[in-house]
């Protein structure tokens, strides 16, 4: 009997990368070549194939993968039946959530989704829109664009419906935002019947548990300090833990050590005041993962 095996689609794209990355934080040593739609991964268990994030969910739902990393706003598109295990937020750019927005040249007339009444609009999430629209009582023309959606207006449409993380490329085309269509995470996604098999869900489990961690993990550095006993409630009033910080008894009974978790991005104010406040030896450390 072979061994089990799971199939899992790793986005191909702008996603790419970043995926590879948090795997790669994950602990799985994931590769990419520039010849094969088989990225190798260090787990026998697992068997990637490259797809499209935009094609991922319906893939899933076939069966032809198991589980697949892919956005939540593809996964409307294709109203693909799949399951969700969880979501992870991150994307090409950024760690938030990416927006599909719809945009008019700054000249444009149009001000709200109303005015685009029988106008014409283009967009690779021709669903979505006309979803939206339908939600707002317009009834327009939606054009599937094959890509530079950005520049179609105003000779090739009236407005587009383009997805952005930054506006950096809506502004360079000088284009307007006029309403939000939907804001949109990553997800990874798995097919039903696989949900059903007791190996294939514990490994996804296993695979969504350490990807989470290290999503969890961004942003946070740990602090350790030696603290005087008489000068501890002074040092915890300085402290913004994630959670309790971690009080440990030295060879001196008169000091105490003091571990605990911080948002990087304060600690540059806080060990001024930590050191003030009585702590020594105080060490900043990377934290690679976070496991609730």
């Amino acid at each position: 009997m072979s061994a089990p095996v799971l199939k899992l689609g790793i986005p191909a794209g702008s996603l790419q990368e970043a995926t590879g990355q948090l795997f790669r934080r994950a602990g799985y040593r994931i590769t990419f070549s520039s010849r094969s739609y088989y990225p190798r991964i260090d787990d026998d268990q697992i068997e990637c194939l490259l797809i499209r994030a935009q094609e991922m969910a319906r893939y899933v739902e076939q069966g032809i993968l198991d589980a697949g990393i892919t956005g939540h706003d593809w996964i409307l598109e294709t109203g693909a039946d799949v399951v969700e295990i969880c979501e992870l937020i991150f994307s090409k750019v950024s760690r938030r959530p990416v927006r599909w927005v719809l945009c008019v040249p700054e000249d444009s007339p149009v001000q709200t989704v109303e005015d685009l009444q029988d106008k014409r609009i283009a967009t690779e999430a021709v669903q979505l829109t006309r979803a939206f629209l339908a939600r707002h009582g317009v009834q327009a023309r939606v054009e599937f664009s094959w890509g530079a959606t950005e520049v179609k207006p105003p000779r090739l449409a009236d407005a587009i419906v383009e997805v952005t993380e930054t506006g950096s490329s809506l502004r360079a085309n000088n284009l307007r935002i006029v309403a939000e269509v939907l804001q949109s995470t990553t997800r990874l996604i798995a097919n039903r019947d696989a949900c059903q098999d007791a190996w294939k869900m514990q490994k996804l489990d296993n695979i969504a548990l350490m990807l989470q961690s290290c999503l969890n993990a961004e942003g946070k550095v740990g602090l350790m300090m030696n603290v005087p006993e008489t000068q501890l409630p002074r040092v915890l009033e300085v402290l913004p833990a994630l959670q309790k910080p971690t009080i440990s008894a030295l060879s001196d009974p008169q000091w105490v050590d003091v571990n605990t978790i911080v948002d990087e991005t304060v600690v540059r104010s806080i060990v001024p005041q930590l050191r003030e406040a009585g702590a020594k030896g105080i060490v900043e450390y990377p934290i690679n993962k976070i496991i609730d």
